[in-house]
């Protein structure tokens, strides 16, 4: 069976995908799927540092600008979504180029990872949410995953209520560990014939780019982007407000602490995320990785590594 073609372009956030995605894809005669957790949400565009109409250059994407702040986004959804625009690429001969920070969505569609075991007796996960609503409750949490699967709760931040509660929900149900569940499931094939590229940068320049990035984003509006979904009702364990910069702000606006603690912080938590990224897609099979100190900072030597790749795994001719 002749597999279709696949690529995928991964990084730390602030590492410069954007940009080098447009001039991959004009090269390929690619479409974009975004892989992006924020960018799917409407009037979300400072924070997710989405793209816009005019930088796209006529490319077309996917997933950008789909859903609504109240609504749920999760790793089932995006996978979903992300197959259904890969056909219709397919369909117009065109390449998907899926391109994101988001390491267990990119994982999901690329080893096609099925969710479905899962499903059933809600009534465990309720109580567990029930538990996660206050600070205590929560960190006790992430002690029991601990408990029932160690590296599980290596892999997952203590705020991630979500992850912790899936984890100590799939437990719960099948008696089995989901860090041991996932390493099988990144055992299997891709059905796909494709390139994982991942963009990276010495680290003191990533660092330098995020204070930068977020200091524009303050500049861009970001404090306005944020009241404005909370005057609208976001609520703040919304999915959409779990993203950097808005959790922080809309503390922030809660009087929780000053503003210039609130982008302290968000600084700090960025630099962190960019170093759990790295970390991910470090224990990722196949990766080729694309990185800054040593091809150079020039776009077009970058896009002409990725081409030879391309060339060599009969991607593109």
């Amino acid at each position: 069976m002749d597999r279709k073609p696949l690529i995928i372009l991964a990084g730390p956030t602030a590492v410069g995908k954007t940009s080098l995605s447009i001039r991959l894809a004009k090269e390929i005669g690619g479409e974009i799927i975004s892989a992006d957790s924020m960018q799917v949400y409407r009037h979300m565009d400072i924070g997710s540092a989405k793209i816009m109409k005019e930088e796209m250059e006529g490319v077309p994407h996917y997933l950008v600008d789909v859903l609504e702040p109240e609504e749920e986004f999760n790793v089932v959804l995006f996978q979903q979504m992300a197959k259904k625009a890969a056909e219709r690429i397919w369909e117009k001969g065109k390449i998907p180029l899926v391109v994101g920070g988001t390491g267990f969505y990119i994982q999901a569609l690329l080893y096609d990872i099925d969710f479905t075991e899962n499903d059933g007796d809600e009534s465990y996960r309720r109580q567990l949410e029930q538990k996660a609503s206050d600070e205590e409750g929560a960190s006790e949490l992430y002690e029991m995953l601990k408990t029932v699967d160690p590296k599980a709760a290596q892999e997952i931040h203590p705020r991630n209520i979500k992850r912790i509660i899936r984890a100590l929900e799939f437990y719960h149900q099948t008696g089995k560990k989901i860090s041991e569940h996932n390493e099988t499931q990144r055992q299997k094939e891709s059905p796909y014939n494709y390139a994982y590229f991942v963009l990276t940068d010495e680290r003191s320049r990533l660092y330098e780019r995020i204070g930068q990035r977020v200091d524009l984003m303050m500049e861009q509006g970001l404090l306005e982007e944020v009241r404005y979904l909370r005057e609208r009702g976001v609520r703040k364990d919304s999915t959409a407000m779990q993203g950097l910069g808005y959790k922080e702000l809309y503390a922030y606006l809660e009087g929780e602490y000053p503003l210039d603690e609130a982008i302290r912080i968000i600084k700090r938590d960025t630099r962190h995320f960019a170093k759990r990224q790295l970390t991910w897609f470090k224990r990722e099979r196949d990766v080729i990785w694309a990185d800054k100190s040593v091809i150079g900072q020039d776009e077009g030597k970058l896009a002409d590594y990725m081409l030879g790749h391309l060339r060599e795994k009969n991607i593109i001719i």
